[in-house]
């Protein structure tokens, strides 16, 4: 007898193959899901915030606390201008103190951007979807983040810039050159430190935009955002500066007529 194929057995095979068709989706898509709610990480975005949140850590280890409290306690966060940087270390404390806590915070972002993004931590391995120069810029922000509002002394820090200089000698040490020559000449000829900082940081994106793009775009993008918040930092220092009391170190003014002024004075 010939079998005659019902509109119920047509719909049955065809459910058939689509299942045959849909089953190793479906495997996928199970094993993603229990994957995700058993707490794994892929493609999750655990490692990247793991190690962002370390490095903030890091970062809110203040180099002038450390100094001072093996000073005696001294805290500069009372004096001067009351920042935690390098400069106002320089003013209130002298070289030595200054050089020690300039070091520190160099350090926290050499360890924020080289050291923490290749570190393989327990329950957190290497996710694949997350570039690793992504990886190094997210966790060298979170070390400039971190200085400026340290978890540790009631978010109140420094301004950015040293250590966003020691992650820059992680993610590209050849941009040190042209900053730091940028900011010895704007402090050689105006004397102030925080107008030569933000002008030097504000030059490093233009720098990078010339001589690397399109190749370097991640460093682009990453140089602009940070020469954005150390502007945005030093608003006070432009207040001062608007307002005539900021403080001018005249001795390094070396063309300046008012380091010769200064100079006959002390003479």
């Amino acid at each position: 007898m010939t079998r005659i194929a019902t509109p119920l057995s047509a719909n049955s095979s065809l459910m058939r193959w689509s299942l045959r068709l849909v089953r190793p989706r479906m495997g996928v898509a199970q094993c993603y899901n229990s994957r995700v709610i058993a707490g794994k990480t892929e493609p999750s975005m655990l490692e990247l915030g793991v190690k962002f949140l370390i490095s903030y850590f890091i970062g809110s280890l203040m180099g002038s606390i450390i100094v001072g409290r093996l000073r005696g306690g001294v805290d500069i966060r009372t004096m001067g201008s009351g920042n935690a940087g390098g400069s106002n270390a320089y003013r209130t404390q002298g070289l030595l103190f200054a050089l020690g806590v300039i070091v520190i915070d160099i350090g926290k972002g050499v360890i924020g951007a080289g050291v923490v993004p290749g570190l393989e931590l327990p329950f957190v391995p290497t996710d694949p979807e997350v570039s690793r120069t992504w990886l190094k810029i997210c966790c060298g922000t979170a070390a400039v983040f971190g200085h400026v509002w340290p978890i540790y002394h009631r978010f109140r820090g420094g301004k950015g810039a040293a250590t966003f200089v020691g992650t820059l000698l992680v993610i590209n040490w050849s941009l040190i050159i042209p900053l730091v020559l940028i900011w010895a000449w704007l402090l050689i000829i105006t004397g102030y430190v925080g107008l030569a900082t933000m002008c030097a940081a504000g030059a490093l994106p233009v720098w990078v935009g010339i001589t690397s793009l399109p190749t370097e775009q991640p460093l682009f993008i990453y140089c602009a955002v940070m020469a954005g918040f150390i502007v945005y930092w030093h608003r006070a220092n432009i207040e001062r500066m608007k307002a005539g009391t900021e403080h001018r170190n005249t001795r390094l003014m070396v063309f300046s007529r008012k380091r010769r002024a200064a100079d006959d004075e002390q003479s």
